[in-house]
């Protein structure tokens, strides 16, 4: 079953078919809000809104070990994030989506593994040499090519902490760093997604100029990201209905 974790924007998902909702107690916690099950386009999907549903948790707060856990409790096979980021590389315009293929984690002090070290649990190192599921990145730009949509297929998401905005600088590091965008909830949701087996990718939806880039040279304004994000959001909406078509495992083998 494929599960949708909607980001800044995406806190609904019009055409959703809601059949019930769930809230789901984990060992860490509560996830950001109640899971929404339901059928987009006649296809079985599991919604998540990241952020909460009224867009009241920051990215720094985000309980992402018990958004992916519940996910993962429910039988959940396959995710896509949808992420709201700002472009670095000339390639990623505002309007412009990617499917990234690399991260670069700049985040502190958030809780990133599901392990429980101290208490019994042994010491694993996860390989994450390639951190999102070919797989799912294959199903997301099949579904973005079916609608149309002239999209960047690879690209390093820089996930930063939040919720503020960059400087410049740190902009310009990020670009020799290789990133060709900025977000702020790639991790680590992504690493918990390989550590609980489930087959993650990401679609970013670029809503801005990076600092120091394009029209954000002086500054980043806050209405045109409101405003890129209502008009990219609803075809982010297409891309999802065309993805709830791909076939999707009822469960994780052994699940």
């Amino acid at each position: 079953m494929l599960a949708i974790i909607g980001g800044s924007g995406l806190t609904q998902l019009p055409g959703l078919h809601i059949t019930r909702r769930e809230v789901v107690r984990t060992p860490y916690g509560m996830p950001s809000g109640a899971l929404t099950f339901g059928e987009l386009d006649g296809h079985a999907i599991v919604f998540l809104a990241r952020h909460g549903y009224g867009h009241t948790v920051p990215p720094h707060l985000v309980n992402y070990r018990a958004n992916i856990w519940a996910l993962h409790a429910q039988q959940v096979s396959h995710v896509v994030s949808i992420a709201t980021v700002g472009g670095i590389g000339p390639e990623l315009r505002p309007g412009r989506l990617a499917v990234p293929d690399q991260i670069v984690d700049y985040t502190h002090g958030r809780e990133t593994t599901c392990a429980d070290y101290g208490n019994g649990d042994m010491v694993t190192h996860m390989d994450f040499t390639w951190p999102y599921c070919e797989e799912m990145r294959r199903h997301c730009m099949t579904a973005l090519a079916a609608c149309g949509e002239d999209y960047l297929d690879g690209g390093t998401y820089g996930c930063v902490q939040g919720p503020r905005l960059e400087t410049k600088a740190e902009i310009d590091r990020m670009a020799r760093d290789g990133c060709a965008m900025v977000g702020m909830t790639g991790m680590p949701e992504a690493y918990l997604a390989r550590e609980l087996g489930l087959c993650y990718a990401a679609i970013a939806a670029s809503v801005n100029w990076a600092a120091g880039r394009g029209d954000s040279q002086q500054a980043i304004s806050a209405e045109e990201i409101n405003h890129n994000l209502e008009q990219i959001m609803g075809r982010v909406r297409a891309v999802l209905v065309s993805l709830a078509r791909a076939s999707y495992p009822e469960a994780r083998p052994g699940g």
